[in-house]
C-alpha cells in the first residue's frame, strides 16, 4: 500500500504548454510535470528564485493523471506591446515601466488552450518534508494564487485534495470522487470515451501502458528556464 494525494483540476480554460517553436504556444491535452510542480510550489509558497527548494520539490514528487474530459481546443491570436530591449533593461520591473518606454514593439503569438477539461492528479512523495499531509494542507490553503498553466487560467472549482491509501495509482485515481457540480463534464456515454491514464517512470500504475512517449517538461533550472526530457507512460482505456 502507498499513500496518494489525489485532487481535481477544472477551469473553463487551461493551457499545458508543450514545446514552443516560433510564434506558436501549443497546449497538450493534460498537464505536464513542470506545470504540476509549479502548482504545488505556488501552494507551498516556494518562490521562483528559490532554486534549492524547487529542486527538492522536483526530486520528491511523482505524478499520475486521469484525464476524465479532454475538453475542446481553442487557439487564440495574442499580441502585446513590449520594449524591443525589455529583457536587457533590468530597470523595467513592472508592466507600467514597460509601457512608459518611448519606443514599443509588438510581440505576436498563437496560444492554445483546453476548454472545460477535467483532470484528476495523484501525487506521491518520498520526502518527509514534502509529505502528503503538508501538500494537502497547502492545496487547501495556498500561499500564492493557483492557475492551470497560465495566470489567466485560475481554477473554477476547489481542488478537494484527499489522501488515499491504495495498492496502485489506478486504484487511487478510481477511488476518488469528483465534486457533484462537475459531473456535467463527464461524457454521457462513458464506454465511448473512457478515461485516459498517464504516469511517470517508476510508479506502480496497476495497468500496462499502451505507449511510452518523451516529454520535455522536467525542470532543470528555473532561473535559466531549462527543461530536461523524461518518459511518460499512457493507457488509453483499452482492456486492463
Amino acid at each position: 500500500m502507498e499513500d496518494y494525494l489525489v485532487f481535481q483540476l477544472y477551469a473553463p480554460l487551461a493551457s499545458w504548454g508543450g514545446q514552443a517553436v516560433g510564434q506558436e504556444r501549443p497546449s497538450d491535452d493534460h498537464p505536464g510535470r513542470s506545470a504540476l510542480l509549479g502548482l504545488l510550489a505556488a501552494a507551498l509558497g516556494i518562490r521562483r528564485e528559490d532554486e534549492e527548494a524547487q529542486r527538492a520539490l522536483r526530486d520528491a514528487c511523482r505524478f499520475g493523471i486521469k484525464l476524465l474530459a479532454p475538453g475542446l481546443a481553442l487557439r487564440d491570436f495574442h499580441t502585446i506591446q513590449v520594449p524591443p530591449s525589455a529583457r536587457k533593461q533590468q530597470h523595467l520591473q513592472t508592466r507600467r515601466d514597460e509601457l512608459r518606454e518611448t519606443k514599443l514593439g509588438a510581440m505576436l503569438s498563437f496560444r492554445s488552450y483546453r476548454q472545460d477539461a477535467l483532470y484528476l492528479v495523484a501525487v506521491t512523495s518520498d520526502n518527509t518534508y514534502y509529505g502528503m499531509e503538508r501538500l494537502e494542507q497547502a492545496l487547501l490553503a495556498p500561499v500564492f494564487p493557483l492557475y492551470l498553466g497560465r495566470k489567466s487560467c485560475p481554477p473554477a472549482a476547489p481542488l478537494n485534495p484527499e489522501i488515499i491509501p491504495a495498492e496502485n495509482l489506478k486504484t487511487a485515481l478510481d477511488y476518488y470522487c469528483i465534486a457533484p457540480e462537475l459531473a456535467f463534464l463527464l461524457p454521457s456515454r462513458p464506454r465511448k470515451c473512457r478515461p485516459r491514464y498517464y504516469w511517470e517512470q517508476g510508479m506502480n500504475a496497476g495497468i500496462d501502458h499502451d505507449y511510452r512517449a518523451p516529454r520535455y517538461d522536467q525542470p532543470a533550472s528555473r532561473h535559466r528556464w531549462q527543461f530536461a526530457p523524461r518518459d511518460e507512460y499512457a493507457w488509453l482505456g483499452g482492456d486492463s
